[in-house]
């Protein structure tokens, strides 16, 4: 995108850099930490302790606006959204709301 154009997200002007970028869901991010937390559950009985506040943050955000819970369901949802050509952005937007 040159330096005069505005981005607007709208009309899906939002740099090559985005365009091109791969999104994880809220859902898909909620389960990565999770296998995290229970790695560091099993290096260490007091898993909390091994945490950073961001990491624990970012974990309950996640959890709580996770729309889906099961690995399968996303699967499932992401290969779905794939038929209407969508720009990641946009699928990342359809399944937090």
């Amino acid at each position: 995108m040159s330096g005069e154009e505005e981005e607007n997200a709208a009309e899906l002007k939002i740099g090559d850099e985005f365009l091109k970028a791969k999104c994880l869901m809220n859902c898909e991010v909620s389960l990565i930490l999770e296998h995290k937390y229970e790695q560091l559950q099993q290096m260490s009985e007091d898993a909390t302790n091994q945490m950073s506040q961001v990491f624990e943050k970012s974990l309950q955000y996640v959890k709580r606006f996770s729309r889906y819970k099961n690995p399968d369901a996303v699967r499932q949802v992401r290969e779905i959204l794939s038929r209407y050509q969508l720009a990641e952005f946009e699928v990342n937007c359809m399944t937090t709301q």
